[in-house]
């Protein structure tokens, strides 16, 4: 795959994921909706992992490894299925932008990284400006959407601690069996979720979104994205990677309003500009200098 095409591939799932999780628990539970993208994409990536002969250990660091990872694929992930039902699709990709900055947070909690420069703190301030200016909205922060406020902020941190965990864990291993080991560990924790918060057999109706929603995600969305974020992520500068963060959640917003008929407000969109401008000084805040004063 050439890296333009991965990087549009990239660019393309992550933008379409958040309507995706939203249209397969349209009529599927959405706990049973992620075990089953989890169980497809698990198999596929398992044979996979076969047919090219890649090497996959389960010697206990491996497997510490794994469940770093499993916090992101069953913490972050349950949260934001749940979440799915209270809030509009697009807010998810706005508010998993915040994880850039909130893994370099923990990053220097828990891998005792350099202090961040001045200009990362200032983008720190700017996005949770904008996150507040969002939740100043009524029709965003009230009594039916609070709840899946809540759960897509645990998503977020989750997410962050995932990734920073298995970066400390700095196990060589090819990202493929990284996943496939990552995603079988989190399906008994979906099972045993589903069993306790619903229990009851799904039935598929597949002149609905849900079944080719749940297809989607398990084949573009938790491996053909996954392999081709490593794979830019290994060819090109972090700066260039990062863009995917800032123009994502806009085309998220967009999908959901046009194509779930989402109540995208004013605020929401004010507010992720100014989220997308943290982000922004944040990754390239560094080449900013200051005007030189012509006397």
């Amino acid at each position: 795959m050439s890296v333009p095409s991965a990087y549009l591939a990239v660019l393309a799932i992550w933008a379409t994921t958040p309507l995706g999780i939203a249209w397969s628990s349209e009529t599927v539970n959405p706990l049973m909706a992620a075990w089953l993208r989890m169980g497809i994409a698990a198999l596929l990536g398992w044979l996979l992992v076969r047919t090219l002969r890649l090497d996959m250990p389960w010697h206990r660091r491996a497997l510490r490894s794994y469940a770093f990872a499993t916090l992101g694929i069953f913490g972050a992930m349950s949260s934001t299925y749940l979440a799915v039902r209270f809030v509009p699709s697009g807010l998810i990709s706005v508010i998993f932008g915040l994880s850039p900055v909130l893994s370099a947070l923990l990053a220097q909690a828990l891998l005792r990284e350099a202090p961040m420069a001045p200009h990362r703190w200032l983008a720190c301030v700017i996005a949770l400006s904008g996150l507040g200016w969002i939740f100043m909205d009524d029709a965003t922060l009230s009594l039916e959407t609070w709840p899946g406020i809540a759960l897509l902020l645990l998503a977020v941190l989750l997410f962050s601690l995932s990734a920073v965990m298995v970066k400390r864990e700095a196990l060589t291993i090819h990202p493929l069996p990284h996943t496939v080991g990552a995603l079988l560990l989190s399906l008994p924790c979906y099972g045993l979720l589903w069993l306790l918060l619903d229990g009851t057999a799904p039935t598929f109706d597949f002149s609905s979104h849900s079944p080719w929603a749940i297809l989607y995600l398990a084949v573009f969305g938790s491996l053909i994205g996954f392999v081709s974020y490593y794979h830019i992520l290994s060819k090109l500068p972090p700066s260039t990677v990062a863009l995917v963060t800032l123009i994502t959640p806009v085309f998220a917003l967009l999908l959901g309003s046009l194509l779930n008929h989402e109540n995208v407000g004013l605020s929401v969109w004010s507010g992720t500009a100014v989220i997308m401008a943290g982000l922004a000084i944040f990754f390239w805040g560094h080449r900013l200098r200051p005007a030189r004063l012509i006397l």
